[in-house]
């Protein structure tokens, strides 16, 4: 199994970069949100994800391990091959895939190409529980500020918010200040939406 590969970015594109080691050229398959962190950089490090196929051996590179991590996990779903997962990586960032498996926003996952509503059932039902693991990731949804973002998400849905806006008002919120309660999440978010 490989780990990383290092090397000189010798050509990039949105789909796959060429990376040159010890004189040999690797073609990696990357996502757009790679894409957007090692475009314009001479030198890269991308931690790989090896996919061995009947008629084709294959490079996923990743800019971060927790963005590989959630590739590997979203593989492990039945229905979600390689090209589905990257497909969703340059779709939406990691952190907003993890949030609509943990708060099973299913409109949001059906959104991406090539993901219907029963992919998207089963990527929420078969990640919810591993998805916290995943770069510590459980902080942002256990705690005592998540029931304070859920009654808060709660009370502007009955408002007529749609589900998206909102959670992203609200995640904003309480990224710059925790602690908040339902009652100034609500009144916050008020002025936002």
């Amino acid at each position: 199994m490989y780990e990383y590969i290092s090397g000189k970015l010798t050509e990039i594109t949105p789909a796959y970069a060429v990376v040159e080691n010890n004189g040999i050229g690797y073609i990696i398959n990357i996502s757009l949100s790679t894409y957007s962190k090692i475009n314009g950089t001479e030198n890269c490090q991308l931690y790989l994800h090896h996919v061995i196929r009947e008629d084709a051996q294959l490079f996923f590179g990743f800019s971060t391990r927790q963005e590989r991590e959630l590739f590997r996990q979203l593989i492990s779903v039945s229905g979600v091959g390689p090209n589905t997962a990257r497909m969703m990586l340059s779709s939406l960032s990691a952190e907003e895939i993890q949030r609509a498996i943990m708060g099973a926003n299913i409109l949001l996952l059906k959104g991406i190409k090539g993901i219907g509503q029963k992919t998207a059932e089963r990527i929420i039902v078969d990640l919810r529980d591993k998805i916290a693991k995943i770069g510590g990731q459980e902080e942002i949804f256990k705690g005592a500020h998540n029931t304070m973002r859920d009654e808060a998400l709660s009370a502007l849905l009955m408002l007529g918010f749609p589900r998206n806006v909102s959670e992203k008002a609200l995640d904003k919120l309480l990224s710059e200040k925790a602690g908040m309660t339902a009652e100034e999440l609500v009144k916050q978010a008020l002025k936002q939406l």
